[in-house]
């Protein structure tokens, strides 16, 4: 059978894959989500969850420097990766090496729940996936709807600190912050992602700043470096929230909580302001 991926590649799968192995944390708990963890043979040292599961699993290195021939002794019949996430060289070797590779490429929140139909159609598990997908669509609707109804949020969310970097609309992040009633202060920035000063984003006057668990391992120690931003609507306000980074950043099952998580924060917000 021939499918295509999420860049447009057509791959072929002459049967349901049962060797899998996953470079892509997120896509990792997506399989054992819809039941499908004994056919995961390897993972790479990012996939935490579940993590009773993940440990059991062959370690095939880090999502930008996989063990190739670890990968390739497993005898994989699909390989999934990231566009984002993995290397072009490491999707060149194992290609070259014919292993076959399932390429996701998700950039806004109805792309991530469009993954897991696609990736259903591939793995044959409809029985599993399809439940999960109506619900997420469900929560998707809901919070969308909702959100539209309020004034944005102007929010600024780092990912990373020393230096300070964010993100621009082409990205699953904004798309999150976006379906719950956000708008990212850097949403019109030409490059995906790039360095930034707290001077400029003091400039950009957000109305909250959440500062994301990953990929920075951000506390809320770090408050005490977003002295430049008390002058901010947010600043002024005490808005400044850690959150947690896979409700933002993951694809997947957890979707569904990431949109609750954060339109409740964002609800929140808004209610002391109006």
């Amino acid at each position: 059978m021939q499918f295509v991926d999420e860049v447009h590649r057509t791959i072929d799968v002459p049967r349901p894959p049962r060797r899998i192995v996953s470079l892509v944390p997120s896509v990792t708990e997506t399989l054992f989500a819809l039941g499908l963890g004994e056919r995961v043979v390897g993972v790479t040292e990012y996939c935490t969850h579940p993590p009773e599961e993940v440990a059991t699993r062959v370690k095939v290195g880090g999502t930008k420097n996989p063990a190739r021939e670890t990968i390739l002794s497993l005898a994989p019949d699909l390989v999934i990766v990231n566009d984002e996430e993995n290397r072009q060289e490491d999707f060149t070797w194992l290609s070259h090496h014919g292993v076959p590779l399932y390429v996701t490429a998700p950039r806004t929140v109805a792309d991530g729940i469009s993954m897991i139909e696609k990736l259903s159609n591939v793995l044959d598990c409809h029985g599993t996936s399809d439940p999960l997908v109506v619900h997420l669509h469900a929560v998707y609707a809901r919070v969308t709807a909702e959100s539209a109804q309020h004034r944005r949020l102007r929010v600024f969310c780092p990912i990373w600190r020393k230096p300070w970097m964010a993100f621009n609309a082409d990205t699953y992040a904004d798309n999150m912050l976006w379906c719950c009633g956000g708008e990212n202060i850097f949403r019109g920035h030409p490059d995906r992602y790039f360095s930034t000063t707290l001077e400029e984003v003091a400039a950009l006057a957000p109305d909250v700043v959440v500062l994301p668990s990953e990929p920075y391992p951000f506390t809320t120690k770090h408050f005490a470096h977003l002295k430049p931003l008390v002058d901010t609507p947010a600043g002024r306000a005490g808005h400044f929230y850690c959150i947690d980074g896979m409700a933002l950043c993951w694809y997947g099952p957890r979707i569904g909580e990431g949109l609750e998580q954060l339109s409740r924060r964002f609800a929140y917000v808004r209610a002391t302001i109006d």
